[in-house]
């Protein structure tokens, strides 16, 4: 604009360069570009200002960051980071309750035990790693009690202590434990020699381990050699995990010590317990067993020369077993070379869900034994009895009745005479059962139909705690450079100290078993021991395009709740899930799989009285059941069969499902 001002300005200048007109013009230039001079001033200023606030504002920002600790490249979870940002496309939030189980270990300890791993010395730092990593590791050797008690003692609140020889040849008396190590992670207890060549000395087990998550008892050789007295377990181990209970040589050369087992080990959780020549060369020793076992799932008992040479021994076995899944107990030698011995079996395995017994050489030798076996084997499912050489092999005059037995018995070596089979049920098929005896051991809530999930349902939530102990994953640098198989066990063992048929052991091989176990028929298994193992699993059935969700908490665990809002995953469309399930381990373990054919919902979870949210749970519904066993939980709980119907469960805590993004 100014260029072709001063072009017009030039030509009329031209023209007229002598008139007034060519002086007005002239002083109307020197004004213009005074304007102009005075305007470019302006903008140099206000230009130079913006760019000196923004440099301060800049260097204020610089300075602010660099009070903020930025997050160590070289730690653990940065290295995570790194890693999901490579293996997972979408840019979805990361999940942190996934990541808030990365190892706590810093970059120079995770350097240090990884090179320790590698060496294969980590077992003569087991402690320090264990801390440092937060581990499940636990030593089984705890400090003696006081063996030479004065007076009567009453153990309420107590908690791993070993009682080796403790009440040993006592003179009357009696010792209570009340409220023994009581709703802890690991409780452990050694009675070696415990009530040992006492004499009328009576000793109480009230309440004793309830509610923990590993539970074991060492009660080898207890009451050897007493005379009189008694033992009482009530309530001896409830709703434990994983109990592991060894009455090696109990009550052994005793002399009418009885000992009761009332409400022993009920709901439980995949259990074992071991009585190894239990009652030897007793004489008129009688135990017990009321409500053993009771509602317990994967429960499992060995009676390994039980009352072996005893004389006069009078055991019962009432409610054995019932209403649990799947229990196994195997009779060995059970009874052998007894004089007058009474075996009463009463309601054993009553309801329960399949299950298997095995009885070999029960009674053998033994001089007029009874045995009776009343309302035994009516499993809801078919069990499996096995009883080999039962009663036979020198046994005289022996006296068996079995009354409303079970079905899908074999019977090898077994004594011709002196057996009476009184309504046998020779009917094959499940036995009919109450809906409400039936469904007594799967917890109320634990599944549902999927018609449930709308919104104002009210339902009952099952206990969706986790009652494992607290762990945190490995670094895949350290995971990976350990001992993981069967084969490899000895080697585990001696890493995290775990001694020769203890807990530990137990806790150990059965994890690895069940990792190695072949996948079920389209399953698709795997351990996972690190955060990048889970990923690198879940990509590869789902794709990298995916999402991992949990229930928020717990809120509402065993209560009634009411459904809110719900979606369904991917449209509610049938779809596939990768499912991930802790497993009992030393450092965090998770045991997942893939579930095809599943519609996945998340739903607010309110209270049912004020309809305010408690919870945002994740529900998965698995809509193809035709490969689960008959006897699976979900059709004991909602009837039915496989393939009938669908079967839904939430997803507990801690617990995760996997899906592809949305």
């Amino acid at each position: 604009m100014l260029a072709s001002y001063r072009n017009l300005v030039s030509v009329y200048d031209s023209k007229h360069r002598r008139g007034p007109i060519a002086k007005q013009v002239k002083m109307g230039t020197r004004n213009v570009k005074l304007n102009i001079f005075l305007l470019f001033i302006f903008f140099f200023f206000l230009s130079s200002s913006y760019t000196v606030y923004s440099l301060a504002q800049t260097n204020a920002q610089i300075r602010k960051n660099s009070l903020i600790p930025k997050e160590n490249p070289f730690t653990v979870k940065a290295s995570l980071v790194r890693y999901w940002n490579k293996q997972i496309s979408n840019k979805l939030p990361k999940p942190d309750f996934l990541f808030s189980k990365a190892s706590p270990l810093s970059a120079a300890d995770a350097a240090f035990f990884t090179n320790l791993a590698t060496q294969k010395s980590l077992s003569g730092h087991i402690s320090t790693f264990c801390s440092s990593a937060k581990l499940f590791c636990f030593s089984e050797s705890n400090p003696y009690l006081d063996n030479t008690p004065s007076k009567d003692a009453d153990f309420a609140v107590y908690n791993n202590k070993k009682f080796a020889t403790y009440g040993s040849g006592r003179l009357g008396g009696g010792d209570g434990f009340k409220n023994y190590s009581d709703g802890i992670n690991f409780a452990t207890g050694e009675f070696t020699k415990y009530s040992r060549s006492s004499t009328g000395h009576h000793e109480e087990f009230t309440s004793y381990a309830a509610d923990g998550n590993v539970a074991t008892g060492n009660f080898t050789s207890y009451a050897a050699g007493a005379t009189g007295g008694g033992g009482t377990f009530q309530s001896y181990m409830p709703r434990v995990n994983v109990p592991d209970l060894r009455f090696a040589s109990y009550d052994s050369d005793g002399n009418n010590h009885k000992l009761s087992f009332n409400s022993y080990v009920s709901d439980t959780n995949s259990g074992r317990e071991f009585f190894i020549s239990y009652a030897k060369n007793g004489n008129g020793v009688p135990a017990e067993f009321t409500t053993y076992g009771d509602t317990s799932n994967v429960i499992g008992s060995s009676f390994n020369g039980y009352g072996e040479s005893g004389n006069a021994a009078n055991d019962s076995f009432k409610a054995y077993s019932s209403n649990s899944n799947n229990p196994n107990n195997n009779f060995k030698n059970y009874g052998s070379g007894g004089n007058s011995g009474i075996d009463s079996f009463e309601s054993y395995r009553d309801a329960a869900n399949a299950g298997s017994d095995t009885f070999t050489s029960y009674a053998r030798g033994s001089n007029t034994g009874k045995v009776n076996f009343l309302n035994y084997g009516k499993s809801f499912n078919e069990g499996k009895d096995i009883f080999k050489g039962y009663g036979s092999q020198g046994a005289k005059f022996p006296s068996v009745g079995f009354k409303v037995y079970g079905v899908n018995n074999s019977f090898k070596e077994y004594s011709p005479k002196g057996v009476n089979f009184a309504g046998y049920t020779k009917k094959t098929g499940s036995l009919k059962t109450s809906g409400k005896t039936v469904n007594k051991w799967v917890e109320e809530g634990k599944f549902f139909r999927e018609s449930m999930l709308k919104e104002g349902t009210v339902m009952k939530m099952p206990d969706i705690r986790d009652k494992m102990p607290g762990r945190s994953f490995l670094p895949r640098t350290i995971s990976s450079k350990l001992p993981f198989s069967t084969k490899e066990l000895t080697e585990v063992k001696s890493i995290f100290h775990a001694q020769e048929n203890s807990t530990m052991e137990h806790v150990i091989g059965n994890t690895l078993a069940e990792c190695e176990r072949a996948p079920s028929p389209g399953e698709t298994k795997r351990c996972v021991a690190s955060i990048e193992d889970m990923i690198d699993f879940a990509v590869s059935v789902l794709s990298h395009n995916v999402v991992v969700r949990t229930t928020d908490n717990v809120a509402g665990s065993t209560g009634e709740v009411m459904i809110g809002k719900v979606k369904g995953i991917n449209g509610g469309r049938v779809t596939k899930s990768v499912s991930c399930h802790q497993s009992l381990y030393p450092y965090l373990l998770y045991y997942c799989h893939s579930v095809p054919k599943v519609r996945v919902y998340q739903a607010d979870i309110l209270n049912v009285d004020t309809k305010a949210k408690i919870n945002h749970g994740v529900a998965i519904c698995h809509v193809d059941t035709s490969s689960w066993s008959p006897g699976h939980g979900a059709f004991m709980a909602l009837g039915s069969g496989p393939g009938l119907i669908e079967v839904c469960h939430w997803i507990f805590e801690n617990d995760m499902t996997w899906a592809m993004a949305d």
